[in-house]
């Protein structure tokens, strides 16, 4: 008998008793045990706070992001025998593709995220604000990581998925965590955490596991610590109002299972491409890991005059699912996790049936496999409704398996309000290849959720589908969902760190930053900036060019070679009731020409123009006017070499002020280049 352990303070410690009976949900056998009863978890916080989170914050955005980079390449490498697990879960290969490649590939998503943040363990946020006449006195947000520890607390459902999804944001924000699976699955977790922690690419601290109960967990978190949850709404409700979340204001990011639905538009009617992908999308959200999915189709909103049509097309497409052993080629739907939840899902049909009438399911099984019959299996199920008004228990009631009802819709308008009759989701998604309907949908139903897909024909080969979350975008919704987001790129790292208002001079605020604030003090470099390594150079590190007059020559010439020959730039009878008085430089033209003033000709550790960022230009220029730039170091990004081959070299970022003979800007701009580094 396998006893499955929790992860404290860098030891794997089992727990006390007897512990939780596992059982497989395939063939109803027991095969572990779990149990988290006497540890220490005042010793898991304080060793995440001391250890963890000293490490971490120290640790750059890159160092970060090349550390889950790194893992996610190592647990790849070992993905096989998580899916041989899984098979006990009661998932299919294309199940557990989802929930453990779909959680390796959070860690590759939010590594990619370096690319975007600097090589600092904090960053900005956002544009700096002028709080001064004269500009000596600005104000900038900085986000720093927590002092505390993210405690997550997971859902039977995704054990590995629901676990790296979580940790791949607070990891990259700089904040440990400890990780809190449903004990039903979470022999699961264990076995990827296990190979998490004997990569060795964490710091000591950084992870913590408890898969037996939750105890009194919450007990131990305070004002820097961040709870995350994902579960039933009740569940979720209960947690968020104990007196510990309250008293020290604790963030607590909820992720609840909620009433999504699916609209089929009232173009898509049978015989169009659309009227079948919305039968295919509908039962691959209905038999997908059994139904099992916080976001899967719970309510299936068509218009009146096609439920008909609807409701037999799906019965044709769900009873041709086969159920059984996962193990066999020809089984597309698995059990649920556990008999308890089969028994779960059953009483909420029978509430449900109260307002609506059985299509499709409930019969008994036909199995595929021998060792089915003590499994946790459950077929489809599929309902219309007879009642639609708010009161409707199809609204309100959420069997957590294969279960979907149908419901009928008058116009768009009118499915809008069921839509939102669930009072929020996570998603709803739309099948149309009328755009005016997808608009009309989108605006009217965004309010109650947190993402709304729109497919059809053109979409429909490249989709990622209804029910599947991505990294870089937010993942949850409003009301009944939770209120809370999960991922969402560079909006999810933020959950876990403090933003907070500096405010001083441009050049201390440039120091504290390091980007450089407008208004702040040059330095110098003691040579032409495009002439050091990217390793020599210092953010506030000035150039400040000779100048050019612009001449009308310049203006013609410019015209003539770009083709871009608007009225203002070659026509001066057309300047009447403009805001010009006379024929104005091209912005590019003044952009190329400060190029000309600053870029140093010669060979040297500048490899090339990366682009260009937040162009401005901000008052027009003339022949006869005289321009010069200052081009001052703002940011620095390192990147890694990836390969041996590879050139070492980061990202200069640098902010061109141009100004005329008057010392006002005429154009400012963010340039981008990529420098080579001494060390190759």
């Amino acid at each position: 008998m396998q006893n499955i352990q929790n992860f404290i303070a860098g030891q794997w410690i089992s727990g006390d008793g007897p512990g939780q009976p596992l059982m497989h949900a395939i063939t109803g056998e027991q095969f572990a045990t779990v149990s988290s009863k006497g540890l220490d978890f005042q010793g898991m916080f304080d060793f995440a706070r001391d250890k963890g989170n000293k490490s971490l914050r120290k640790m750059t955005f890159q160092e970060r992001a090349l550390m889950l980079k790194a893992l996610a390449l190592y647990l790849m490498d070992r993905k096989e025998k998580y899916y041989e697990v899984s098979y006990k879960t009661g998932a299919t290969r294309v199940d557990s593709w989802v929930d453990i490649e779909g959680g390796i590939g959070n860690l590759f998503a939010n590594a990619s995220l370096r690319r975007k943040l600097p090589n600092q363990p904090f960053c900005i946020d956002g544009e700096y604000a002028p709080l001064s006449k004269e500009g000596s006195f600005i104000g900038q947000h900085i986000l720093v990581p927590k002092l505390g520890v993210a405690l997550h607390i997971n859902a039977f459902n995704f054990p590995v998925w629901g676990m790296l999804e979580k940790v791949a944001v607070n990891l990259l924000a700089g904040m440990p965590a400890i990780v809190k699976p449903a004990a039903i699955t979470s022999y699961l977790t264990e076995v990827v955490f296990r190979d998490i922690i004997e990569s060795g690419l964490l710091p000591a601290g950084a992870l913590q596991l408890v898969t037996g109960s939750a105890h009194n967990l919450i007990d131990f978190v305070n004002e820097q610590d961040v709870v995350t949850f994902t579960g039933s709404a009740d569940t979720g409700r209960l947690l968020k109002r104990h007196e510990n979340i309250i008293e020290h204001a604790v963030p607590f990011n909820m992720e609840a299972d909620s009433l999504n639905c699916c609209i089929l538009g009232s173009d898509a009617v049978f015989g169009t491409p659309e009227f079948d992908l919305f039968i295919k999308e509908v039962k691959r959200e209905v038999t997908t890991k059994a139904g099992q999915k916080c976001t899967a189709i719970r309510r299936i909103i068509v218009p009146e005059n096609m439920v008909e049509d609807v409701s037999y097309h799906l019965t044709e497409a769900l009873s041709q699912v086969m159920i059984g052993d996962t193990k066999h080629k020809n089984v597309r739907m698995g059990a649920l996790v556990g008999k308890g939840q089969v028994e779960e899902v059953k009483g909420k049909v029978v509430q449900l049936l109260k307002d609506s009438e059985l299509v499709y399911g409930l019969d008994e099984l036909i199995l595929v496999g021998d060792n089915t019959q003590n499994g946790s299996f459950m077929g489809p199920v599929l309902l219309r409704a007879t009642n639609t008004e708010a009161d409707s228990r199809v609204h309100d009631i959420e069997a957590f398996g294969p279960v979907s009802t149908i419901i009928g819709y008058k116009d768009i308008d009118h499915a809008i309000e069921l839509a939102n009759r669930g009072k929020g989701s996570l998603v709803s998604s739309i099948v149309t290849y009328d755009d005016a309907i997808a608009t009309q949908y989108t605006l009217g139903a965004a309010p109650y959720h947190g993402r709304i897909m729109v497919l059809n024909r053109d979409c429909a080969k490249e989709s990622t589908g209804h029910g599947s979350p991505m990294p870089l975008l937010t993942h949850g919704g409003p009301g009944r969902a939770g209120g809370g987001e999960e991922m969402g790129g560079l909006r999810g790292i933020k959950h876990y760190m403090q933003r907070c208002a500096v405010q001083g001079s441009p050049t201390t605020l440039t120091e504290i930053t390091q980007v450089y604030q407008p208004g702040g003090k040059y330095k110098d470099p003691g040579k032409h900036p495009f002439r050091l390594h990217f390793e020599e150079l210092t953010v506030g590190d000035t150039l400040i060019t000779h100048k050019r007059t612009i001449t009308e020559t310049d203006i013609v010439n410019f015209a003539n070679v770009s083709w871009d020959h608007f009225y203002a730039h070659t026509d001066v009878t057309s300047l009447d009731g403009t805001i010009f008085t006379e024929r104005v430089a091209h912005g590019y033209f003044v952009l190329s020409a400060a190029a000309g003033l600053f870029v140093d000709p010669g060979k040297g550790p500048v490899l090339l123009n990366y682009g260009l960022e937040e162009c401005r230009f901000l008052k027009p220029v003339y022949a006869g006017m005289t321009i010069g730039v200052k081009l001052t170091v703002k940011e620095k990004i390192d990147q890694e070499k990836k390969t041996d081959d590879d050139i070492a070299k980061g990202i200069v970022k640098y902010y061109v002020d141009i100004y005329d003979e008057l010392d006002e800007k005429v154009a400012v701009a963010t340039i981008l280049t990529m420098v080579k580094k001494i060390d190759n």
